[in-house]
């Protein structure tokens, strides 16, 4: 061993010393460290602000003290949200006898009234840290209380207390609090700003989780987009099931009916609310609430309501004489469903500060429970209707036996030992380790033949297509099965599709779609990316799906020449790099027309190509926006298509006078 693995360090000890231990008091922490308080200085981070103080005033409505809450958002980047609840208290604390309550809530960590659960019974809020955050990341924060027909103001900047907790005087008609907040742009940058689109829907959601309360919104004018309204009001009554009827809107469904419901769990341990629809040719989408905050990642909650369908569908099956029906697991139940699960329990756990998966044990049992006794009596009630979901269940289990039995490709081994079952039209690169490797996805022999010769052998692999593949978001699951171009693809990129698809098992890094640079090689790469979303979402999701730039026009003057992808791109060039001289322009037809070199230098080569890499939103809110504007283009009624072309024409005809 070297002595010199003890040699005395150059340093001294006096470099780490009880002088270099810090103490961060007060809300010092989060500054220092935000994400651990709300998972980063990112826009979903920036929003978690507005919802940590819309949870609050959500947490009021729940313990029966407020019945509005309204939500505004104005310029500058400020948010106010206002509820008609019990107000915070202002009284002196206790323990702080020179601090009101509301100072100690506002500039103090682990401070609330939700600990002992007396003030509620059960809410969002646990670890007193949400609105004592929110002050700490603003450059701005003012709290307007209503209490006792008297009204308190106080100012904060940075997690400071500006001054003193002002009463401004009576007023006999107004009881609640106000938040009002300004992100501090030293945390979150100058240029990240609070989307109204995004705000908009957090807020519909929340009145959609309480059916007891009435939720506001208010735009500033000068935000208002075609999506997002100046003022709405929103009051559901039916709850989630109303919320799942919007979204399933006309779609048809493997039974007429939803199973919605709502049930109390025993011993005041709090309820559970659900709506479930099984949406025919439908990726399905899925969310879940805990005291009406959102847990995109699940948990012990969802786990209990898989075990309620799927031991529900099974014990019908028995009864009917279903024989298939004992080897049905969760996935064959949930997948492609549309589902929205919400609970309210007492001391929630979570997995983190920002409450993206529930952890309470106990909440699988309540849930299971619940909702079991009301699934069988959904089957049972109706015959027909319960024969109609085990078939339609049934049906996709066999799929997912059949897509397993078939799923053998693997990435070859370094051996070689064991030969792989591929594609006879794919032309596979030679290198084993999928790192760094593409598969481009040409359209016809043509282009695959000048692909092939374009392409580097080690890393670059060539999977010809037929013309328009089938459209996935219209088809049904055996059509898509029977696919011989889709089948060829699934086989060739090794992974599995839908709830099957192993990303790990991707046989190459990234995946290309290069189809030609025209309208029906846009629309051929519309329809793989659509396949890619309905079946794959977690490659896109992951960053693995790529869309090559093809030129569309090649420009020579003398021994100059230069690309270009579209007319606007053609018309800069000329300006540019060839003004005043006379420019020969030719036009590629397809990719199949350019020689391989020309391919190789413009759309498959790394150093000088250019590729635009699709992906899928993080938040389950902006996911499903995409799923609604794929099912509105590519889905099976034509009206929704065509009520889009009317929405958006305008805009585009303004676009096209502008340019």
């Amino acid at each position: 061993m070297s002595e010199d693995l003890f040699a005395r360090p150059s340093a001294t000890p006096s470099d780490y010393n009880a002088a270099s231990i810090e103490v961060l008091e007060g809300l010092e922490p989060v500054r220092r460290r935000p994400g651990m308080y709300v998972g980063g200085t990112d826009e979903r981070a920036l929003h978690h602000l507005a919802a940590e103080v819309l949870d609050n005033a959500m947490d009021e409505a729940v313990a029966g003290h407020a019945t509005r809450i309204e939500v505004v958002l104005d310029a500058g980047n400020r948010v106010t949200i206002i509820d008609n609840g019990r107000g915070f208290p202002v009284d002196p604390h206790p323990k702080f006898p020179d601090k009101s309550a509301l100072e100690v809530i506002m500039s103090m960590l682990h401070s609330g009234g939700k600990f002992s659960g007396k003030a509620y019974a059960t809410s969002g809020g646990l670890h007193g840290v949400g609105v004592s955050v929110v002050n700490a990341l603003s450059i701005e924060t003012l709290v307007e209380v209503a209490r006792n027909r008297e009204l308190y103001r106080q100012r904060f900047s940075q997690g400071r207390t500006l001054g003193p907790l002002e009463r401004l005087g009576s007023t006999p008609n107004r009881r609640g609090s106000l938040v009002s907040f300004i992100p501090d742009p030293e945390i979150f940058g100058p240029e990240l700003h609070f989307k109204p689109q995004r705000l908009y829907r957090l807020a519909r959601s929340k009145a959609y989780l309480f059916a007891g309360v009435e939720i506001r919104w208010r735009c500033a004018p000068e935000l208002i987009s075609d999506d997002t309204p100046a003022e709405a009001v929103f009051q559901f009554p039916g709850g989630l099931a109303d919320h799942l009827r919007e979204q399933i809107d006309r779609r048809e469904c493997a039974t007429a009916d939803f199973f919605a419901g709502s049930q109390d769990f025993p011993e005041g341990q709090g309820r559970v609310e659900w709506a479930v629809a099984w949406p025919l040719w439908s990726d399905g989408s899925y969310s879940w609430y805990c005291n009406t905050i959102p847990t995109p990642d699940g948990g012990t909650h969802e786990a209990g309501l898989r075990a309620a369908l799927v031991r529900g569908l099974r014990a019908f099956g028995e009864l009917v004489g279903n024989k298939k029906a004992k080897d049905l697991t969760a996935d064959d139940v949930m997948t492609g469903s549309e589902l929205m699960l919400s609970v309210f329990i007492r001391d929630p756990q979570f997995q983190s500060q920002t409450k993206d998966r529930l952890t309470s044990p106990e909440a699988t049992t309540l849930v299971e429970r619940a909702v079991r006794d009301h699934f069988d009596h959904f089957l049972a009630d109706n015959m027909d209707r319960g024969k109609a979901l085990l078939g339609y269940v049934v049906e996709r289990m066999e799929e997912r036996l059949a897509r397993k039995a078939e799923r053998e490709v693997k990435r070859k081994t370094a051996t070689g030992a064991r030969k792989l079952r591929l594609p006879g039209k794919l032309t596979d690169c030679s290198s084993d380790d999928p790192a760094g490797t593409e598969i481009f996805i040409v359209e016809g022999d043509s282009a695959g033949g000048s692909a092939k010769q374009a392409r580097d052998r080690k890393t670059q692999a060539i999977l010809p297509i037929r013309g328009k593949i089938l459209n996935v978001a219209s088809a049904t699951s055996a059509k898509i099965a029977a696919n011989s171009e889709i089948a060829d693809l699934i086989q060739a990129l090794g992974c599995g599709t839908r709830k099957d698809c192993v990303p790990e098992n991707l046989r190459y890094e990234r995946i290309v779609i290069m189809t030609d640079a025209d309208v029906d090689g846009a629309h051929i790469a519309t329809l793989l990316m659509t396949f890619f979303f309905q079946e794959m979402p977690e490659l896109v999701r992951r960053g693995h799906l790529y869309l090559a730039q093809p030129p569309l026009y090649r420009l020579t003057s003398g021994a100059k020449s230069a690309y270009a992808m579209d007319d606007a791109h053609r018309a800069e060039i000329e300006e540019r790099e060839f003004k005043g001289k006379k420019v020969e322009v030719a036009r590629f037809k397809g990719l199949g027309e350019m020689n391989p070199s020309q391919l190789r230098e413009t759309t498959m080569d790394p150093a000088t190509r250019q590729m635009i890499r699709i992906t899928l939103p993080q938040e389950y809110e902006e996911r499903a926006g995409v799923k609604d504007l794929v099912d509105r283009l590519m889905g099976t009624n034509p009206a929704h298509r065509f009520a889009f072309i009317q929405e958006n024409a305008a805009r585009l005809d303004e676009e096209a006078i502008d340019a």
